[in-house]
């Protein structure tokens, strides 16, 4: 009598046979419910996610992903693609399908005489800076360290070093991909350099990139970051400094960032966060405007390892608790904008909410929107309202909370950065490609024109 075991969401009904086939295929483990390890792995970074695939395939190598592509369209399985697992909108899980799971693919070659390095998507940036600082090198690689490279790069990447060296996808020189047929193929700027354009930006609609090279530059180890706290009294003073201090004092080897925030057992605080990569017999009178211009409640900004910098957020970032997003690029901070962070962070609902504005300034800016899928160059402010809370009784009041605030924004944005995306953001997917939507719908139809690569901010395929 043939064994069948149904997926516990989708209604899909898989032979047994035919999954101890492919579980022997594969050098790394296929987990499904009962197996020991099946809970631990198909937890994601936001614990507003409780999904229960039918299959978690923990790819070895690239082999491995293939079978991975391969099975889950020959039994129309819905198919997540995982690295970091960090997304907000837990894209990286899904009920009742196939997980194709690159945590364990980790590794990491660094070249310092051409200064590249290669790493496998499972590879997080705290990883990936071990590696890299240990030869006094780095590239653009976000703002907490427990993001995953992939999603990162693959939705454009914004992070400390962006003034000075541009976005992770401007250092991207290659990357290795699985398609949805099954093919593996290299893409450069001189190999299907189609896919290479839309993969810089155009997040996972493509394949499961298994691995990428970067561009590496001199960085650290010692540079100058950290941040400094006002009073939320001062939050539109802070703000206005800001909006002058970053796009017209700044050089370009300092990213700065503005946000709101409660530090432990704390008062809602403005907060001015920066990294200085340059020389820092220089750096000092740079970063001194950022601590003067009106007395601070906290100065922790001064030297400190790059690797340090890297890791500023995560403990206000910490896997399990629950998290939800809106966000959106501005092409000002006007004062009438400003009234609105005002207002809103001071009746968040939660100490644990903060909001972080990123910048798209310096070498970022300068590059044409439609040299890479990633169009939104020309907007210098990229805020983003994180609600994070404990108890999922209280979602309703701290997702409102975000919605309200967006909502209260939205007269002066334009375009959305595409891993600020939340899961209800359907209507959103077009303006977060701008300009490049309809290029990146026509690349769709070329490389997955049945849309098998659907759990993402997703492109539909041309016509």
């Amino acid at each position: 009598m043939t064994d069948h075991r149904a997926s516990p969401a989708a209604g899909v009904r898989v032979e047994e046979a035919a999954i101890e086939k492919f579980r022997a295929g594969l050098r790394g483990q296929v987990l499904r419910t009962g197996d020991h390890a099946y809970d631990e792995a198909r937890k994601v970074w936001n614990g507003m996610f409780d999904r229960r695939p039918a299959l978690i395939a923990r790819c070895a190598g690239i082999a491995d992903v293939m079978s991975a592509v391969s099975f889950a369209r020959a039994h129309d399985l819905p198919a997540a693609v995982r690295g970091g697992g960090h997304s907000f909108p837990g894209h990286s899980v899904c009920d009742g399908g196939l997980v194709i799971d690159l945590s364990q693919m980790k590794g990491i070659r660094v070249d310092p005489a051409a200064r590249t390095a290669r790493a496998q998507s499972g590879v997080k940036w705290i990883d990936f800076d071990h590696e890299t600082q240990a030869l006094g090198l780095a590239t653009t690689g976000g703002t907490a360290s427990d993001t995953g490279i992939a999603g990162l790069t693959l939705g454009g990447g914004l992070g400390w070093l962006s003034s000075k060296y541009g976005l992770t996808v401007d250092n991207l020189i290659s990357a290795d991909v699985v398609t949805a047929d099954g093919r593996f193929l290299t893409a450069s700027a001189t190999e299907n350099e189609d896919l290479f354009w839309g993969l810089r930006g155009g997040s996972g609609n493509f394949g499961v990139v298994t691995s990428f090279e970067y561009r590496l530059h001199s960085v650290g180890p010692t540079i100058l970051g950290g941040m400094v706290l006002y009073p939320l009294a001062k939050a539109k003073e802070v703000l206005r400094f800001y909006r002058e201090f970053s796009q017209e004092i700044a050089p370009d080897e300092l990213t700065t960032y503005a946000g709101f925030l409660n530090p432990p057992d704390g008062d809602v605080m403005a907060a001015l966060i920066c990294c200085y990569c340059g020389p820092l017999d220089k750096g000092e009178k740079v970063i001194r405007p950022l601590k003067s211009f009106s007395p601070p409640l906290q100065d922790m900004l001064g030297p400190m390892p790059y690797t340090g910098q890297q890791c500023l957020t995560d403990a206000a970032l910490p896997a399990g608790s629950h998290y939800y997003t809106k966000g959106g690029f501005l092409s000002d901070l006007t004062d009438q904008a400003i009234d609105i962070f005002a207002e809103y962070v001071a009746t968040k609902p939660s100490p644990l909410s903060a909001v972080l504005i990123q910048t798209v300034c310096g070498a970022a800016s300068r590059v044409d929107p439609e040299a890479t899928a990633f169009a939104h160059r020309k907007f210098p402010y990229a805020p983003v309202i994180v609600s994070q809370w404990l108890d999922p009784a209280e979602s309703e009041v701290h997702v409102r909370w975000a919605r309200d605030f967006w909502k209260a924004l939205q007269p002066f944005a334009g375009g959305v950065y595409v891993n600020d995306l939340s899961h209800d953001d359907e209507d959103r997917i077009r303006s977060a490609y701008g300009v490049n939507y309809g290029r990146l719908a026509a690349l769709k139809k070329k490389y997955d024109p049945d849309n098998f690569f659907r759990l993402n901010p997703n492109i539909k395929p041309a016509g």
